[in-house]
This record gives C-alpha cells, structure tokens and sequence, in this order.
C-alpha cells in the first residue's frame, strides 16, 4: 500500500469538455466566462478530431492538452500520468526492475560487477563482485554504451561473458524481476560504529529501517554513519517515521501551502538515539533526504559530510483523474526547522567533501570517532577494517611508482586536499592547522580526469604513520 496516496486523502481532479450549451445554462457571468474557456477547449478538439490526416486518436489530443497545461506551470517536478506511466514511476520509487540483477561500474576501459543482489538471476546464475565483463551476447565491451546491451525483457536471457582472475567464463543469465534494497546495514565491530544506508523512501522504507537499527544496537553499536548519497527521495511520511528514531519530540520541518501560511510540521513520539551521529551527502540527496539530513542536523542530532545536497525543496501530492490518469502536482514549499528555503540550492554540509566517494565515507568515520582504519579498494570494491562499502579505490601504477586519490589520501589523515593549477602544487591541511605540500614538477602529484593523485612513497615520507601495498589494482592503506 502507497502509504503517501493511501493514507491521506486524494483529491480527484476531473477534466470536463462542455458543450456550447453549457455556457447558456451558467448561472452568473464568472461561471459563464469559466465554461465558455472550456468550450474553446472542446471546440478545438472537435476541430482536430475532425479533420486531422495524420491518424491522431482523441485521447492522445486530451492527454498532450493535460500535458500542456501541466508544462506551463514551469515546474520541473509536476507531472501528467498514464496508468502505465504512473506504474512506472511507483516501481522505481519502490526499486523494482527487470534485468540481472548487478551494479556496475565502467572505468579503465573495462566494465566491473561492483555488486551482485541478494536473489537476483546475475547470483543465480553464478556471477561475482569484481568480474569484469568481457562480451555481452558475443559483442565485445568497448565503451560505457555497451552497458545497455544488458537490458532486455523479462524472461528473455543475455549470455554474459567475463574475466574472474585468470579465468575467462561464460554465463547465460534469464533477464527477471529484482528489487533493490531501500535499506542496508553494516557494523564496524573494531569501533562498534554502524552504517546504515537509506537508498529510497520507498513504502517500506520506514519498517525496514526500525528493523536495521535495532539489529545494530542489539549488537553495541556506539554510533552511527547515516548514508543519504543518491537518494532522490520518496514519500515523506516514510521520512517522517525514520527521524523518530533519532528525535523524541522536535520540528520535522515548516511548510508553506498556496496560500503563504507556514505550518509546522512536528515530531512526537519519538525515541532520542542517545550516540553521535553523522550524515552523509551528495548532489543525488534529494526531496525526503532533505526533509531528514535538515531535521537531523537542525534538531542538534547529526553532523552532515559530504557535498551540497540537491535543493529540492518542495512537496509534491498524486491526483488521480477519472480517466484512469495521474497528475503529479506541488502542492507546497518546506523548510526547514530553521527556516531555511533551500530549494534551487541545497543544504551545505559541515564538512565538505568533493566528488570520491570513498573519501566522504572516510571522513564520515573519522568525525564519528573510528582512529585505527584499514581501507582497501580496486576499482570495483572498497572496505574498511575488512567491512565491505559501495565504493571504489583508482589508482596510477608508473613503474614503481603508485599513485592514489589526493582526497582519500587527505581524508585519512584528517585533513583537506585543494589544488592549486598556476603553480601545480597540492596541499593538504590537517584539522590542527598543519600543512603538507606535493609538487607536480617533482612528480609528487599527477592529474587525472581533473582529480589529483599523489604518489605514495612520497605521500609516506610526510606522513610516516601510513603503511600501504599495492597488487594487482589493489590498494591497500592502513593508518592508526
């Protein structure tokens, strides 16, 4: 059940086309004046209809009219619905989709399984995190297009073809239905500190969520890394229901309807989390993600990591309409519960990191308070002190040299990389004000993709307490 559409009461919003008569029969001048506009309306469709060659159906007429009407708003986030449409978009608000089943990730020319979903026909069918795909369907993998070779309907099959090690193996897998996750968990056990994920504010989102905590907390958890990045939103009642795990009783946030009236929306009946908390952020946290990281932040709870959010701010509600269509209208502004309008330009994180997701993650753990870390990545995984993240580690091997990202580099010893280009040099600046410099012409740093990598014999030589080894692809660094 669609808790936003089926919990509050849908508006029905009905096109009426009126006859000429109509405008005869109107009781005043105003409500004259409003049928004779609908008239013209229908007047003009009884011309297209009429007299069209092109083979254009009057319910495609009546549903680009919807459309238009909806377009002139100029409102990116109103809509018009089909019945097929709006099925669409539940199922990817709720994640459901049919393919294989894996997330990847092309980088270095090569395609990666970064991860492969629990029940999913890619798990059935054998395939693993980290293979590099080689052929689908017998066409070699060349470019970032060839990922949509994957594609297809459900319970048709693509023979996949891919590089495990020194193997080369071959896999037909049966395109079907798979749902991805809304909420994952894992637990740090060395610094007893949790992570959860929240990839949408699906329908379930909130129970799934209460599910996750009280598994982490039944295992010691002592704080908690709250991972909004790239999510879009979702319903807000579901958003609503996870900051009661956190605030006992606050402001979820203000609203503003048509009429320019603020209202305060509350949070009762909630439980104090009671441990520091931090939340991270990308330029994807978005809508509901907004509503919680501000309310969180707002309400003394969380630190927020990461980078400027998305800056949508504003509320949307599903009207269904009696010929079987949706419209997905604004129905209202919010802010947050210090009254911040953020729309158009998002919220600004205490601590900002740029671009490497791995990075953000980094410092989210260091802020909570996690000192000895040992990270590991390749360009299709990444964990820390041997727990397993979305995420990934590049690196630049020339001869033997190694270079690796400059904000992983900086984010575990605490401190922010910046890049000046006039005079190519790379400095990181420690949280106690200290100052470490890498000079390109010294061939300390190289640039690639726009991102500055620093060489690590001489990245260890200006900070001794970092050990690290390279492998094939493999990095590994650790620091205590």
């Amino acid at each position: 059940m669609k808790k936003l559409w089926h919990k509050t009461a849908l508006s029905l919003l009905f096109l009426t086309l009126c006859l000429p008569q109509a405008v005869q029969a109107a009781q005043s001048t105003s409500d004259a004046a409003d049928f004779y506009d609908i008239g013209i309306i229908h007047e003009v469709l009884q011309y297209l209809s009429d007299n069209n060659i092109e083979g254009v159906q009057q319910d495609e007429f009546i549903e680009n009219a919807i459309r238009g009407m909806v377009y002139t708003l100029d409102d990116p986030y109103s809509d018009y619905f089909t019945e097929e449409e709006l099925q669409g978009f539940e199922d990817e608000l709720n994640q459901e989709y049919v393919g294989i089943g894996v997330l990847i990730r092309y980088a270095n020319d090569n395609l990666y399984i970064t991860e492969v979903l629990d029940s999913s026909p890619a798990q059935s069918a054998g395939l693993r995190k980290g293979d590099i795909m080689t052929k689908i369907n017998g066409n070699k993998v060349s470019s970032p297009e060839d990922i949509f070779l994957i594609q297809g309907p459900e319970n048709t099959k693509v023979s996949i073809s891919i590089k495990r090690g020194s193997s080369q193996l071959t896999y037909q897998v049966t395109r079907g239905h798979f749902s991805l996750p809304a909420v994952t968990s894992r637990l740090i056990s060395s610094g007893d500190i949790g992570y959860i994920a929240v990839s949408t504010f699906s329908d379930q989102a909130d129970e799934e969520f209460a599910v996750h905590m009280s598994k982490l907390r039944k295992l010691g958890m002592k704080a908690l890394v709250l991972d909004l990045r790239d999510n879009l939103g979702g319903y807000v009642e579901s958003a609503h229901n996870i900051a009661k795990q956190f605030i006992k009783d606050g402001v979820l946030m203000y609203t503003e309807s048509q009429g320019g009236e603020l209202e305060e929306i509350k949070i009762t009946g909630g439980n104090s989390i009671g441990i520091p908390v931090v939340v991270l952020t990308n330029e994807a946290t978005a809508s509901a993600s907004e509503i919680l990281a501000a309310a969180l932040r707002d309400n003394g709870i969380a630190t927020l990591v990461g980078s400027q959010t998305f800056g949508k701010a504003r509320i949307q509600n599903i009207f269904a309409l009696s010929s079987g269509g949706s419209l997905k209208l604004t129905i209202m502004k919010y802010f947050t519960p210090k009254l911040e309008d953020f729309n158009y330009v998002g919220l600004t994180p205490d601590v900002e990191v740029n671009r490497n997701s791995a990075a953000q993650l980094i410092t989210a753990m260091r802020q909570i308070g996690l000192k000895n870390m040992e990270v590991a990545g390749s360009p299709s995984e990444f964990t820390i002190n041997n727990v397993s993240f979305n995420g990934y580690i590049d690196t630049v091997q020339e001869g033997k040299k190694v270079y690796a990202p400059s904000r992983i580099l900086a984010a575990l010893v605490d401190g922010q990389a910046s890049w000046t280009t006039n005079t190519g040099v790379l400095t990181i600046t420690g949280n106690a004000g200290n100052v470490q410099q890498f000079k390109r012409s010294a061939g300390s740093v190289k640039m690639v993709n726009d991102e500055a990598y620093i060489e690590l014999h001489d990245f260890k030589k200006q900070y001794p307490a970092i050990e690290w080894s390279y492998q094939q692809g493999s990095l590994k660094l650790k620091v205590k």
